[in-house]
């Protein structure tokens, strides 16, 4: 038994990979990281590695973060520049026992000094983008808060566990600005002995709530990884309503040990890509009075490659 899912139809290809190698025995912690590393090297997709949005600077910074749920290891990387594959960076940090968070060009310095792949990582479809946004911003002040980062969660044969993620955060975001997509128990976790967490959306709210910790910990207390996921968004969509005013964007997804998947959003065009041994699938999250339900992708929709 083995189960990989990740956040966004963008996932689909790098679930793909990662589904082949559990399959083939691979653990889930190799599994993961090539499945992100393959969504990292796409570039059509705009919010994630060779091929993200700029910041405000016209730089491309990256953020990713990797936990075991064996050992409970942790990296992260936080506003990475020129390295090709941040989450494989990572992994690496994660198998340290200090220095595990590493940020902007101390991060690079290390990517580099341990032979990691140095890349330009900005594309002429993304300075594309970034010159558009420019002239558009002449006429409003808001910058465009565009932002989607790809998750995944993976359990293999052996029951073991972990989560990735990969970023470029914000379009036009400030320089040096960091979501909760690398930071342990908001963009992720994972504890092999009850299930794994990731979100996507807006990180200055997942944050407020520690999302990720929140969900495996539901789970944990025996709540199935689709109702810790509901509750979870709910209850945080609740509270930052009534104490801060608002809520943004919250998405996340969830993964038990014993390969049972969950996802909860606020949103209307929330998607997830899970594998299993009965083949890969792509799903919308539908929202419903009090609940979320999973409605499998049409085939055209998926084959279009959607940016949601």
């Amino acid at each position: 038994m083995w189960t990989i899912i990740g956040t966004w139809r963008m996932a689909k290809e790098g679930v793909e990979e990662g589904a082949k190698l559990l399959a083939q025995g691979s653990s889930a912690l190799d599994a993961l990281e090539n499945a992100v590393k393959a969504v990292e090297n796409d570039p059509y997709y705009k919010s994630v590695g060779y091929g993200g949005l700029p910041n405000e600077e016209k730089e491309v910074e990256l953020d990713a973060g990797f936990m075991d749920g064996d050992t409970l290891g942790f990296g992260a990387v936080c506003a990475i520049r020129d390295v090709a594959n941040p989450v494989s960076v990572a992994r690496r940090l994660s198998q340290e026992n200090v220095n595990c968070v590493l940020v902007g060009s101390g991060a690079t310095q290390y990517a580099l000094n341990n032979g990691f792949e140095k890349k330009d990582m900005l594309t002429e479809r993304a300075e594309e983008f970034y010159q558009k946004r420019l002239e558009e911003m002449k006429k409003e002040l808001n910058a465009y808060r565009g932002h989607d980062t790809v998750g995944m969660l993976a359990v293999d044969a052996q029951g073991s566990m972990g989560a990735a993620t990969s970023t470029s955060g914000l379009f036009m975001k400030k320089r040096g600005r960091v979501g909760d997509s690398p930071l342990i128990g908001s963009g992720l976790y994972a504890d092999s002995e009850v299930g794994a967490a990731t979100a996507t959306g807006l990180g200055e709210d997942l944050m407020k709530g520690c999302i990720s910790y929140e969900i495996v910990t539901l789970m944990k207390q025996g709540l199935h990884p689709q109702k810790a996921c509901e509750k979870a968004v709910s209850e945080l969509e609740e509270k930052l309503k009534r104490r801060h005013g608002s809520c943004s964007d919250l998405s996340v997804i969830a993964l038990n040990n014993k390969g049972e998947w969950g996802c909860a959003t606020n949103i209307d065009n929330f998607a997830v890509s899970v594998a299993t041994e009965d083949g890969c699938k792509v799903y919308h999250v539908v929202r419903k009075e009090g609940y979320c339900e999973a409605v499998e992708a049409d085939r055209a929709w998926v084959d279009l490659r959607v940016e949601e």
